[in-house]
């Protein structure tokens, strides 16, 4: 994920865009982080030095992601608060074990574990079930849950809602770009969008009467149309860069039909 690594453009400007980008005025902003719209103005335009912890407080009222929040603290003079330390460090070890545990425990149904650029860090064999047939070339590591999907050589075609489920995962992209302001996203982003959509790739409405409550991602496996139901978690209050960027992804069945054959593959 790139970072605003700004630090000579002070921390004033980077805070004005992030509260502009968020659509919240300077009054608004002081309000919630009790202070005041004068002091507020003083720190934009570089008249007023915020303290590291107001620099925390106005980034968190301002829902600034944690590895911003590092760049916000250099730019003011500070030293970075959050560590982004790798999956693989030993201190991680009861993360993993226990990430890992989770995806084992959703077997037979999908599941997989994200970052904040789609890469696959982890996955459960229901996943794996999924991409049966991809080319061996699409799977080389590292594995990027957005290109798999989208892909004309990947699942796309296997996808029996693909226009409407492809129009969730770019807006779902959108999102987060407005709010990460990752460069790396972007270029992703730009490169799935850019995949043609087959011709015959009609719309289906056939989930709206099975699945009226969400849209589903209706997929073929072996002849068979299966139907899932995503559901995203991520860590609540991350002190790392990396846990803060996780996201582990789990695919419920959405009819009695799907969960029956899954069932049925397993051992």
């Amino acid at each position: 994920m790139t970072t605003t690594a700004a630090t000579d453009t002070g921390v004033g400007p980077l805070l004005r865009g992030w509260r502009e980008q968020r659509r919240i005025s300077q009054l608004e902003l002081a309000l919630r982080a009790d202070s005041s719209a004068r002091h507020i103005s003083f720190v934009e335009t570089g008249r007023s030095r915020p303290s590291q912890e107001m620099v925390l407080r106005l980034a968190e009222h301002l829902d600034v992601p944690v590895r911003e929040r590092n760049a916000l603290l250099l730019a003011a003079g500070y030293a970075p608060r959050f560590t982004e330390t790798s999956l693989e460090d030993p201190s991680m070890g009861a993360l993993r074990e226990g990430m890992e545990r989770l995806l084992r425990g959703y077997e037979p149904f999908p599941a997989l574990i994200v970052d904040g650029t789609y890469t696959v860090l982890a996955a459960n064999r229901g996943i794996a079930m999924l991409l049966e047939g991809v080319p061996e070339r699409l799977l080389v590591p590292p594995l990027n849950a957005m290109r798999l999907t989208l892909h004309p050589q990947g699942l796309a075609p296997r996808i029996r809602n693909l226009r409407q489920w492809r129009g969730h995962l770019l807006e779902q992209m959108e999102r987060q770009i407005a709010l990460l302001r990752s460069d790396a996203l972007r270029e992703l982003y730009e490169e799935v969008a850019a995949h043609p959509v087959p011709e015959t790739a009609e719309e289906d409405t056939s989930e709206r009467a099975d699945c009226p409550f969400a849209l589903p991602l209706r997929i073929e496996h072996r002849g068979t149309v299966l139907s899932f139901l995503s559901t995203i978690a991520t860590f609540n209050t991350p002190m790392d860069v990396t846990v803060s960027e996780l996201a582990i992804e789990t695919f419920l069945p959405a009819d009695p039909e799907t969960f029956a054959y899954l069932r049925s593959l397993t051992p």
